[in-house]
C-alpha cells in the first residue's frame, strides 16, 4: 500500500497538467470560432494547483494567453507547487 501511495503525487500532477493543457487547447479553439470560452479563473486556478507545466507548454504550442503576464506568473508558481509536491512526497 505504501508503494502505491508513493506514486499518488505523480498521478495527481500528470492528471492536473494534462487537464490544464487540454483546457488551454479547448479555449484556444473556441476563441478562434468565437464560441463560449473556458473562464480565465478556471485556467488560472488549475495552473496554480500544480498544472503550471501543462499551462506553460500549451501557451507556447498554441500561442494562447501569451500576452497576459498573470498567466505566466500563475503557471510558473504552479510549476513551483508541482516541484514542492514532488519534494515533499519523497520526504516520508
Amino acid at each position: 500500500m505504501r508503494e502505491l501511495l508513493k506514486h499518488l503525487p505523480w498521478v495527481y500532477l500528470l492528471l492536473v497538467n494534462a487537464f490544464e493543457f487540454f483546457a488551454m487547447y479547448l479555449d484556444k479553439k473556441r476563441a478562434e470560432r468565437k464560441r463560449w470560452r473556458v473562464p480565465e479563473f478556471d485556467l488560472l486556478l488549475i495552473g496554480l494547483i500544480g498544472g503550471g507545466i501543462g499551462g506553460l507548454l500549451a501557451q507556447q504550442l498554441f500561442h494562447h494567453k501569451t500576452r497576459k503576464l498573470r498567466f505566466y506568473f500563475f503557471f510558473i508558481f504552479g510549476t513551483l507547487v508541482a516541484i514542492a509536491i514532488i519534494c515533499f512526497s519523497y520526504k516520508g
